[in-house]
């Protein structure tokens, strides 16, 4: 599976959420207000990657997604896991915590939700 690009990553987000649709339905998701053909272009080559399938229906192409969101996001979230944080999830929560991004009550709930699946 490729590390898609930030524009290849927004259209999939769009796709993901439809679930399948036309470029101009995806076009009418992601955020920016990208042209319909910079759209089209970045669906063609997720087709090619391999994310995107395609079939026609009457005189246009219906898209839907071959990789899903969860093995998207488990493949390269585990990536960076290992790549920055050096494999320890530990370092990757204490990192947002640094950062001011994880709040002691969200670490909270996060917390819950570890116990709750023992």
């Amino acid at each position: 599976m490729e590390k898609l690009t930030a524009q290849e990553e927004e259209t999939m987000l769009a796709v993901w959420r439809t679930g399948e649709g036309t470029v101009k339905a995806f076009v009418q998701l992601i955020n920016g207000n990208l042209p319909y053909t910079t759209v089209a272009s970045t669906i063609k080559n997720l087709e090619k990657k391999g994310y995107l399938q395609s079939q026609m229906v009457g005189n246009t192409y219906l898209y839907k997604p071959v990789v899903s969101e969860e093995e998207y996001k488990n493949k390269f979230m585990g990536n960076v896991v290992k790549d920055y944080f050096d494999n320890s999830y530990k370092a990757l929560v204490s990192f947002f915590v640094d950062q001011k991004k994880l709040s002691a009550k969200e670490l909270k709930e996060v917390i819950r939700m570890i116990e709750k699946e023992k």
